[in-house]
Formats: C-alpha cells, sequence, structure tokens
C-alpha cells in the first residue's frame, strides 16, 4: 500500500523537567499543521518556556474523547497535513492515549514518526541499581485486590525486572501485595522523577512496604521491582540474622 501524503509526528514531552525537552522535539512542534495533545493548558506552557509558535490547529486527545479525536486527526492527515501527537508527559501511547490513532494511521497508510525524548520508564529502572539486562513494564495495576493479585502472580517467577506506575494513594497498598506475591525481593520506589522534589527509595520490599503503609505522598510514583532471582530476593534466614 502506497504511503498516504499526510503525517503523524509523536512527539515525547519533559516527565517533569522541561529542560528536558529535546532540540528536535521544538523544531518539530513549531513546524506541524496541528497538534493533539492530551491537555492544552499543560502543552502551552511548553510553548511558552521556549517561545514556539502555535500551530493554527490545536485541540485536546485525551482518553474522554479519544474516538472523536482520532476521527478529526485522520482528516487533517487526509488532508496532506502533518499532525503531531503529544501527552503532558513522556510518550503518547505509553500508560497514556495515543494507542488508537497511532495503530488506525498506521493501518490507512500514514507515516507515522516517533520524536524521542524522556520517559519514566527508564529514568525509574536506572535509579533502582536494579536488573537492566531485561524488564517487563505493565503500566498501572489493576485497583480491585483480586485482578492486581492475578495480576502480580503473572511475574512471580519471571526474570525480569518489573516496572510498574501507581497512583500515590495506592502504593502502600500495592508493595504489602507485591511482598505477598512475589517474595522479600529488592525494589525502589521512585516519586517526582526529574522534578524539584524527585526522591527513590531503595529497599526490600518489606522494608518499603512498611515504610509507605499509610504514608501520603504526592506526585508521580514509579515502582521497579526485581525479577526472580535468588540474588535480590532476601529469604527467611536472612531476615532472622539481622
Amino acid at each position: 500500500m502506497a504511503e498516504a501524503a499526510g503525517k503523524l509526528m509523536v512527539i515525547a514531552t519533559p516527565i517533569g523537567n522541561l529542560e528536558d525537552l529535546t532540540f528536535r522535539a521544538k523544531r518539530v512542534f513549531g513546524e506541524v499543521d496541528a497538534l493533539a495533545c492530551e491537555d492544552t493548558r499543560h502543552t502551552r506552557i511548553i510553548f511558552e518556556r521556549y517561545e514556539i509558535p502555535r500551530p493554527r490547529i490545536m485541540f485536546a486527545y485525551h482518553e474522554h474523547n479519544e474516538a472523536q479525536a482520532a476521527e478529526r486527526i485522520l482528516g487533517l492527515l487526509e488532508e496532506g497535513l502533518t499532525v503531531g501527537l503529544c501527552s503532558n508527559a513522556g510518550y503518547p501511547g505509553i500508560s497514556d492515549p495515543g494507542y488508537v490513532i497511532v495503530s488506525r494511521a498506521i493501518e490507512r497508510g500514514f507515516r507515522v514518526e516517533v520524536i524521542p525524548g524522556a520517559s519514566a520508564v527508564p529514568v525509574a529502572l536506572l535509579s533502582s541499581g536494579l536488573s537492566t539486562a531485561s524488564y517487563t513494564f505493565k503500566g498501572f495495576p489493576p485497583r480491585k485486590p483480586g485482578k492486581r493479585r492475578s495480576f502480580l502472580e503473572m511475574e512471580r517467577d519471571l526474570p525480569h525486572t518489573l516496572v510498574l506506575y501507581e497512583s500515590p494513594n495506592r502504593l502502600g497498598v500495592l508493595l504489602q501485595a507485591a511482598l505477598e506475591v512475589l517474595g522479600d525481593r529488592r525494589a525502589a520506589v521512585c516519586i517526582e522523577l526529574t522534578k524539584m522534589f524527585e526522591g527513590v527509595e531503595h529497599g526490600f520490599l518489606s522494608e518499603l512496604a512498611a515504610r509507605f503503609a499509610g504514608r501520603t505522598i504526592k506526585g508521580e510514583v514509579v515502582v521497579v521491582i526485581a525479577g526472580s532471582n535468588p540474588k535480590f530476593t532476601r529469604r527467611d534466614e536472612d531476615s532472622e540474622e539481622e
């Protein structure tokens, strides 16, 4: 199938620190004919910070209007326009709306170009000090206890480092559930990455679960948990020796 004229530019944006916007992303923002963004007010902050001229067409693309906004983007692509797509932080489509329009644009034969940039996953993975040889990113765990447990049980015997996003309101619950399902593994809790009050706390799941039980925290959270490997798991006898 011949490639259609329109082009979709998937643009990664800073996850906190605005200095992480790439030179390429800045240029592309200034060149697109239209821009679909998760929150236009949030994206305007980037445009004002870097004095980027706003595109003549700018509209919201989020989880509540994804179907309608995707149709609008496809219409613009059909006209031969270059359309940018961004979320509030990181990559659109990675635990944010974006998958629908990217897959539909590809199906229709439009060119899709990804502009790389910041992402909380590799930042958290490297900050954790855990193995980077292989990892699994699973987004947000289910909220209901039974589904959350089943979600974690799928990872129990796998060797890959596990990376999760979580709401600060459910962090303590997730850590306790992970301890019960996966055992007492090494882990890290990364809060507000790249922002002013960034913090990373390391320890075994038992320590982190106790540390965050009932604790009120604010901001974005990424949890990194070691894979199934004796090297990163504390046995009962290890705990008794301390």
